[in-house]
């Protein structure tokens, strides 16, 4: 048995802060600026601590649409249409999908 080289994958997007790529970083201040929302609501209301807490939920879940991807189960039959997909991918599928109101009527042809 020899060694192999095994090429990097350059088609992989960039890294940044080494946890951040551009997508999870678009998405995380996105639910950050949500977050800021419910901060200064709240700190109007006077539960900063609560703000906080919220700000890093939303920022939490800004990150995880940007950077996470749906694993492939075998036991699970929706995961095998969807497995390896990015979480952004599948709600801009679903928006997309929501957005288009068509409506088919089939009728049987009488001949």
């Amino acid at each position: 048995m020899g060694t192999y080289y095994i090429p990097r994958n350059y088609k992989g997007e960039t890294r940044i802060l080494y946890i951040f790529s551009i997508k999870s970083l678009i998405t995380t201040v996105l639910g950050a600026l949500i977050g800021l929302i419910f901060y200064f609501l709240l700190m109007l209301l006077g539960l900063k601590k609560v703000g906080i807490v919220l700000l890093v939920i939303w920022a939490v879940i800004g990150y995880c649409i940007g950077a996470l991807k749906i694993p492939t189960i075998v036991g699970l039959p929706v995961t095998k249409k969807i497995g390896g997909e990015s979480v952004s991918d599948i709600i801009i599928r679903y928006i997309k999908f929501k957005k288009n109101r068509k409506v088919y009527t089939y009728t049987k042809e009488e001949k």
